[in-house]
């Protein structure tokens, strides 16, 4: 048996940056920005985050930059080519199965105003 399953919860660190493809698909990239519950002084983790479809499209129109959200899906490591070196590189990638919006709009508007360094 394995299991692939990732929970997370936290800020947003970019606005979405959707992507339609001829296929009809759509993509959107975004960073997630995870606190530690046992540290406060410790700068949070950051994850990059996949979505495909139309939870794509609802993160892009409803998450921002410092939204509060939640999201369930599977840790993934892409893997390319470096252009200039030829080294082969890779990172973590969350591919985001479900998306839950958390907070107020209002909440997310106080947050953007308190946080410009975010």
């Amino acid at each position: 048996m394995s299991l692939n399953i990732v929970h997370l919860v936290g800020r947003t660190g970019t606005d979405p940056e959707i992507r339609y493809f001829d296929s009809g698909s759509v993509k959107c990239r975004l960073t997630l920005a995870v606190n530690r519950p046992t540290k406060k002084d410790d700068p949070p983790d950051w994850f990059e985050l996949e979505i495909w479809g139309k939870t794509a499209e609802v993160a892009a129109n409803y998450a921002k930059k410092g939204s509060l959200i939640g999201v369930q899906g599977s840790l993934k490591i892409d893997t390319w080519s470096d252009r200039t070196t030829g080294e082969n590189r890779s990172k973590p990638v969350i591919r985001v199965d479900k998306l839950d919006l958390l907070g107020s709009k209002r909440d997310n508007e106080n947050y953007n105003q308190n946080n410009d360094n975010f």
